[in-house]
């Protein structure tokens, strides 16, 4: 049966897990342009109409937009896309200029940006390392318990009892290692170096691909390899060593989504797989009615998507800024003006195009597409 959390609970899911999300990242600007005397004019969480806001006693403006998709830091003197010198800012009186972003130097201005993609994964590494305190880690060795019959393991020819090592040249130590590797590979070829007995061996699989279906209907195209683990071990952790293991997990999801990324630039995986806003929306409410672990940990994956997504080097990200910034610091001097301009509608048009793309897959994802096809025929 499937299991549908309603509207309201999904509103409420998007906007728990969006909002803050959204705020610490643009929170990571703010603080860090602070810290450099660069004075912040707006502080806005959503676009659109301001329905709600104020003005702090620094003349901050901290407003509310009706469209909860996204915020921004304006700063003093950013009077362009980007945030390059222009004749108006050389107009500005000479205090008004040194609290203004362009007056800072190359690498003040990068830590500026870097902040707030910083925070979302340091967020991620809290969260993940809380749950590492809270419910302990999964130390299970990758040993093969037991070997599923016409499985892809099995025609491989391992057995109970082997331990693999490695998965397409990547080292594996956990069975959660090797469960999290096989997922994210249906119908790929991989090289499988395992232990027989202690002695070291390889051989060649081909990971089996399964449609898997949760309790709320979605779909997903998985790898099986086709071995079950060995006793499970699960180990606590203490405070001091949480963020330890924090980091090492948004390692793991960050690989992760490099690999997906990667999949679906070569075609290995459909690109019908990329979701935008409304995606996020649904299975933010459908993670809330699971109760609030479960919100929590959704929370972590977002977050580390949103900060992996802004430090892409795609003009109008914050990955976008920092590329140039690094060719300013190996020129010794700044990007052409018209240049920058054209590199930054070009971005601006990139990311139009794709958020017009992934609404368009999540629509689909939803069924509008062939409800429209069946109204038609």
């Amino acid at each position: 049966m499937i299991e549908t959390p309603g509207l309201l609970i999904t509103i409420i899911g998007f906007l728990l897990v969006l909002g803050p999300l959204v705020f610490l990242h643009e929170l990571g600007h703010y603080v860090a342009g602070r810290w450099f005397g660069v004075k912040a004019e707006a502080f806005a969480i959503g676009f659109g109409r301001e329905i709600a806001g104020f003005t702090d006693r620094r003349g901050t403006r901290w407003r509310f937009g009706w469209l909860p998709l996204g915020g921004y830091v304006r700063f003093a003197g950013d009077m362009n896309p980007a945030s390059q010198p222009d004749a108006a800012w050389l107009q500005l009186p000479p205090h008004e200029r040194a609290q203004t972003f362009q007056a800072k130097p190359v690498w003040q201005r990068a830590i500026i940006v870097a902040a707030g993609p910083a925070v979302n994964l340091l967020l991620a590494v809290l969260i993940l390392g809380g749950f590492a305190v809270a419910y302990g880690v999964d130390r299970t060795p990758a040993t093969v318990g037991r070997v599923v019959e016409g499985s892809a393991a099995e025609r491989a020819g391992l057995q109970a009892g082997d331990r693999v090592t490695a998965m397409g040249g990547r080292s594996i130590e956990t069975f959660s290692d090797l469960s999290f590797y096989v997922v994210l590979r249906p119908n790929e070829r991989i090289e499988v170096d395992y232990l027989r007995d202690g002695t070291a061996r390889s051989t060649e699989a081909t990971i089996a691909a399964v449609v898997q279906r949760d309790r709320f209907g979605n779909e997903a195209k998985i790898g099986r390899f086709g071995v079950e683990r060995s006793t499970p071990v699960y180990a606590p952790v203490p405070l001091w060593d949480a963020p330890w293991h924090g980091v090492r997990l948004v390692g793991s999801i960050l690989r992760g989504s490099i690999d997906g990324l990667g999949q679906i630039i070569t075609g290995r995986r459909s690109i019908e797989e990329m979701g935008g806003p409304l995606r996020i929306a649904k299975t933010s409410g459908e993670q809330f009615s699971l109760g609030w672990p479960a919100l929590v940990s959704f929370v972590a994956f977002v977050s580390i998507n949103l900060g992996f997504i802004n430090l892409l080097p795609v003009p109008m990200l914050d990955g976008g800024h920092l590329m140039f910034y690094a060719i300013e610091a190996i020129r010794r001097g700044p990007v052409s003006a018209r240049a920058m301009e054209w590199a930054f509608r070009g971005g601006l048009a990139v990311l139009l195009a794709l958020m017009v793309f992934v609404t368009v897959n999540d629509l689909g994802a939803f069924g509008v597409w062939r409800g429209l096809a069946g109204l038609i025929g």
